[in-house]
């Protein structure tokens, strides 16, 4: 147990976590409940751990309270996909799940997942079997544990790509969950042994769990394309003569803050050190279970790995780890990324396969007038024979593509309009769900940006950016689900209509940006950033990167350690 749990009382979270029974809770009751659209306000928090949210359409709050109904909850799944590979089949029954259950569409998640919005409660558990169906699942998805396992989904190396992508798999196996609770409630399992067993439930992650959320990812350089640093865990793969030789390691990073409280910051990982491919399970055990016995279970705003690194050192932790795997930390091998966007389009890999990248606006698989996204790749599921690779930037790559198969998959993309162009802005771009369905969103997000990312163009065509890439990120509070602040430019809810503008990450997700302007109004951030993109287009070097240029010239001053994100450069 930790120092900082001894010093003060349990979060009412970890009250729920340890009356659960292992993440049962009544949440098998609350599903037979047919009186409400809602489940009991403890299994709220537990059904999270099963990869469910519950939500409500809060652009229907008002009215509805009006008439003295009930918010109008339903519940958003999302669906566990290691590395982010799906097949076509499972990509089909994704798809007929989101039509049949759902809200007709599907979302890519900045995790490399897919989610479901609008499921309502009495259709939970057939989407849950539906989902299990396909051999995919929903555990572990939200909640305090590890969750959906991130890679890279391309690489120079297709042959490293693939071994990348098998760790990724087994690092999420290894750290599933081995509750019963699952199957029993959602799969009509058999029931497991009750809290009268002296069987261990939960090997790795006890009975109360994580004090808070864990997010893992491996990633192949020099594209920095599941953005590692803001990983609790990162291993970053060293390449060798065209071998996989091991891993950097890098622990500590994390998005989430609070607006104004200064003890909440955001943080990228450090780099501990490097160990070869048969160390990565005592590893990542290690550094799961000692944020299990020293995270703060006191306070929910100060849990996270990242702080119990800032609390105690890296040395400390460092030490830590190496003792509980029994692996040795050799010297980090160098690494170099150069950016950490995705390929979109046509793409040949070393094994001689083809792969399509294709944009997808902030996830939302959905057909429109201009491109029919949805029926489009549902056309190429049902031929495709390689596998569907979703992306940390909400995109989806069709991959895999044998070249007989190649000119058919093309027609079906020109004639559903998957190939439609993107502005370097766009394509960069990541925005969360926000309004209406989050239930912390303060201020509109995936609404939103598509609008304000004309507004933007516009400008930079004006200044002669129109083919410079920016990377510009999205939320609606400051949880940070998109990364904001890793982002060239971060616009983070703060009430309706009202955001804070961050400035200064880098193109290649190594620095943090810095708060420029607080609580700036939606009408008024074109005129805030015009001013820069002029400057930068005037007074740039050559191939120099919008954030890069921001701090060279004292817009920004560089974020050192994250706490210094809150304070404006005077």
């Amino acid at each position: 147990m930790s120092d900082d749990t001894k010093k003060g009382a349990l979060s009412d979270v970890e009250r729920i976590k340890s009356a659960s029974q292992n993440l049962r809770g009544t949440l098998s009751e609350s599903l037979l409940d047919d009186v409400t659209g809602a489940i009991a306000e403890d299994d709220t928090q537990l059904s999270k751990f099963h990869g469910i949210y519950q939500q409500d359409d809060r652009d229907s709050r008002a009215a509805r309270r009006r008439q003295k109904l009930e918010p109008a909850f339903s519940f958003m799944i999302r669906a566990r996909v290691p590395g982010g590979i799906c097949t076509p089949a499972q990509w089909l029954a994704m798809d007929q799940l989101a039509q049949t259950h759902a809200n007709g569409t599907l979302r890519l998640t900045t995790r490399q997942a897919f989610q479901f919005h609008g499921v309502i409660k009495r259709q939970l558990k057939e989407t849950v079997a539906g989902i299990n169906a396909s051999l995919l699942d929903t555990l572990a998805a939200c909640g305090d544990v590890n969750r959906n396992v991130m890679a890279s989904p391309l690489a120079a190396s297709a042959k490293v790509q693939k071994q990348v992508a098998r760790w990724a798999q087994a690092l999420s196996d290894h750290l599933t969950p081995a509750t019963g609770a699952y199957h029993e409630i959602w799969l009509d399992g058999e029931k497991q042994p009750g809290p009268e067993s002296t069987t261990p439930r939960e090997p790795i992650y006890g009975d109360t769990y994580l004090p808070r959320k864990f997010k893992m990812g491996l990633v192949i350089p020099p594209v920095n394309d599941i953005d590692i640093y803001t990983q609790d865990l990162g291993f970053i793969a060293i390449v060798e003569n065209d071998k996989l030789v091991g891993f950097n390691v890098s622990v500590g990073g994390g998005m989430g803050m609070a607006h104004g409280v200064r003890e909440t910051y955001p943080m990228l990982g450090q780099v501990i050190g490097f160990v070869e491919p048969e160390a990565l399970t005592a590893i990542s055990e290690a550094v799961v279970t000692t944020q299990r016995d020293f995270g703060d279970r006191t306070n929910r705003k100060h849990a996270r790995l990242k702080y119990t690194i800032d609390d105690r050192g890296i040395d400390w932790f460092a030490e830590q780890v190496q003792q509980r795997s029994g692996a040795t930390l050799a010297p980090a091998r160098p690494i170099q990324f150069t950016h950490r966007g995705d390929i979109l389009g046509w793409l040949q890999d070393d094994a001689g396969e083809w792969h399509f990248g294709v944009n997808v606006e902030n996830g939302r698989i959905k057909d429109l007038p201009e491109q029919q996204l949805m029926t489009g790749l549902r056309q190429i599921a049902k031929v495709h024979k390689g596998e569907f690779r979703l992306t940390a930037n909400q995109n989806v790559i069709i991959s895999g593509i044998d070249r007989l198969d190649k000119a058919h998959i093309e027609v079906l993309i020109d004639e559903y309009g998957l190939s439609a162009g993107a502005s370097p802005l766009r394509a960069n771009a990541m925005a969360c769900v926000g309004f209406p369905t989050c239930g912390l969103a303060m201020a509109e997000s995936e609404r939103y940006l598509p609008s304000l990312i004309d507004e933007l163009d516009d400008s930079l065509v004006s200044h002669g950016l129109e083919d410079e890439p920016m990377v510009i990120r999205m939320t609606g509070c400051p949880n940070g689900c998109a990364r904001p602040y890793a982002a060239e430019i971060g616009l983070v809810g703060k009430s309706e209509g009202r955001y804070a503008v961050f400035l200064g990450g880098d193109s290649e997700g190594t620095r943090l940006n810095r708060l420029y302007r607080d609580n700036v109004p939606d009408s008024e951030l074109r005129g805030l950033l015009d001013p820069l993109f002029a400057q930068y287009a005037r007074d740039r070097e050559p191939e120099e990167h919008f954030g890069d240029f921001l701090i060279r010239s004292g817009v920004v001053a560089p974020v050192v350690h994250g706490r210094e994100i809150h304070e404006v450069t005077p």
